[in-house]
């Protein structure tokens, strides 16, 4: 008989398993294959090599990617990379990397791919006869500032794109990496070309380090607030996810440090736990929250209709029943006391202006 090992917490990474995508044949397990003695977790940790992270290239042709749901307030966006290092269990883009063949779970940390000619397919794309601008969203399914960005730059090349046609963009981020660019987001800000969305999901910096391992701590993503309003870029907070029983009780402290912070908007998600996630996410509990879990399951099931996940448009981002209600009163009541609600921010489409393309030197005369 196979001796299975449980999966557990891996230093530095978020998902405690590498469970095989739903698309996969044949599923793994880890086992004692009886060469080695059992060692208890932290010894473990000692002997083996951190799990590194592997950079692939993604050959993807087309770099603008659409959507026409109901419940997102942008219809296109860019992603440079595929797979995130900040390791957050949460992410609800994890089971993406199931359609490439990768686990959601460690791999999706792990194994990431960059689009090394993202910024030229933008300018390409920017460029078709048939092109209508509409504000675009960096960063709507990994981040643009997870680590790997600091070598890579592939996001500041798309950003320098985005600033030659004057194309307006938003990007949606929990590193303090993005103020690395304030030379850029400062001055399209300044024509109503650019605004940061900063996700700060605890203040708590120990849960932030087991829940989103690789990302700025709370208190840096702060500073970044501070740091883009102070330059004049729009800053909204986002206190997403928003888990029942684990964070939710920091709602009104988040919203309150990121306001005095500079934020001007904020906005809020209820964990959402599609596909492959309820199952990395239970297992992060057990881990980690053991004497919260079933508490933490349970209000998301009161809050789902009875499952862990309803994708329903108009209810998936904030859930329906008493809690679901509760926590949207407590937004809202704390958005009007701190000035939260008040603000719109309108993105300027009619500048929009392609700059002369390399070779194009003669249509100027």
């Amino acid at each position: 008989m196979v001796d299975e090992l449980p999966d557990r917490a891996v230093k530095g990474r978020g998902a405690t398993s590498n469970r095989t995508g739903r698309f996969e044949a044949l599923s793994r397990v880890r086992i004692n294959d009886g060469w080695s003695p059992a060692l208890p977790a932290a010894a473990e940790d000692d002997l083996l090599p951190r799990l590194a992270t592997r950079l692939l290239d993604d050959a993807t042709r087309g770099i603008i990617a659409t959507n026409d749901s109901p419940d997102i307030p942008f219809d296109q966006s860019v992603n440079p990379y595929r797979g995130c290092e900040h390791g957050c269990v949460y992410c609800f883009a994890r089971p993406t990397h199931a359609y490439l063949g990768y686990s959601p779970g460690l791999d999706f940390e792990t194994v990431l791919f960059r689009k090394k000619d993202a910024a030229a397919l933008l300018a390409k794309e920017l460029r078709r006869k048939g092109y209508v601008c509409k504000p675009l969203a960096l960063g709507a399914n990994t981040d643009p500032y997870q680590p790997v960005e600091r070598e890579e730059r592939i996001t500041r090349a798309v950003l320098e794109v985005c600033r030659d046609f004057r194309q307006p963009v938003g990007i949606i981020t929990k590193s303090a990496l993005v103020t690395r660019d304030l030379d850029i987001l400062a001055p399209m800000a300044a024509e109503g070309l650019a605004h940061v969305s900063l996700s700060v999901t605890t203040l708590d910096r120990h849960l932030a380090r087991t829940l989103e391992p690789r990302a700025s701590t709370p208190s840096r993503r702060l500073a970044a607030i501070r740091e883009l309003s102070a330059a004049g870029v729009p800053v909204a907070v986002l206190s997403s996810p928003m888990i029942p029983a684990l964070n939710d009780h920091e709602m009104e402290a988040i919203l309150e440090e990121a306001t005095a912070a500079g934020a001007s908007m904020a906005s809020y998600i209820l964990l959402r736990l599609p596909l492959e996630i309820a199952a990395l996410f239970e297992d992060w509990l057990r881990e980690h929250a053991p004497n919260r879990a079933d508490r933490v399951l349970s209000l998301i099931r009161q809050s789902r209709g009875g499952a862990l996940y309803r994708a329903d448009w108009g209810t998936r981002m904030k859930g329906e029943g008493p809690y679901a209600e509760m926590l949207r009163t407590r937004f809202k009541l704390a958005c009007k006391r701190l000035g939260l609600d008040s603000r719109r921010w309108e993105m300027s489409t009619g500048l929009f202006k392609p700059p002369p393309a390399p070779g194009n030197q003669l249509g100027l005369f």
